[in-house]
């Protein structure tokens, strides 16, 4: 089975919140985005919490603004074997360097991790050295929350970013 690898970073010295993924699934690894899947809530999500349509802007506008508004991004998964995009289809998972990614942010507030699988292994990995917060996935595949319950926990971000 070939091993799935995710991408660098997306932060800055002004990152306030860094959200983690897991690993990015098979549609974002097609087109080489972070959730390039247009049925993933990622950026709707985000526009209700930034108050910017990011939806309609090319991919490299939307990390724009969110490196404007103080967010980053990555994944708690650097690379592992996974047929399709679910995560519990993930096997042999090798972790991304998150500590010393956090020493490089002066600014971080609070690390929110996107989903139950990289808020497990996150947190493991922070290990209470910094704030976390466990968001509901935005996944297509966790319909088990409506979107609007998912933008209410979401909007828990405002408050670090403000």
């Amino acid at each position: 089975m070939t091993r799935k690898a995710g991408f660098p970073p997306v932060v800055d010295a002004n990152t306030r919140v860094l959200i983690l993924g897991s690993l990015p699934g098979e549609a974002s690894l097609a087109v080489q985005q972070y959730y390039g899947n247009p049925r993933n809530a990622f950026w709707r999500l985000m526009e209700g919490v930034l108050g910017v349509a990011l939806v309609a802007l090319n991919y490299e506008a939307r990390l724009t603004a969110l490196l404007a508004h103080g967010v980053g991004l990555w994944d708690v998964i650097a690379e592992a074997e996974r047929p399709g995009s679910l995560d519990a289809a993930i096997r042999d998972p090798a972790a991304n360097d998150l500590l010393a990614l956090v020493e490089t942010l002066p600014a971080l507030r609070v690390v929110a991790f996107n989903g139950g699988t990289a808020a497990k292994l996150g947190e493991r990995l922070i290990g209470g050295r910094i704030p976390t917060i466990a968001l509901p996935s935005s996944s297509p595949a966790h319909a088990a929350r409506t979107f609007e319950h998912k933008a209410q926990a979401w909007a828990a971000l405002k408050n670090p970013l403000s």
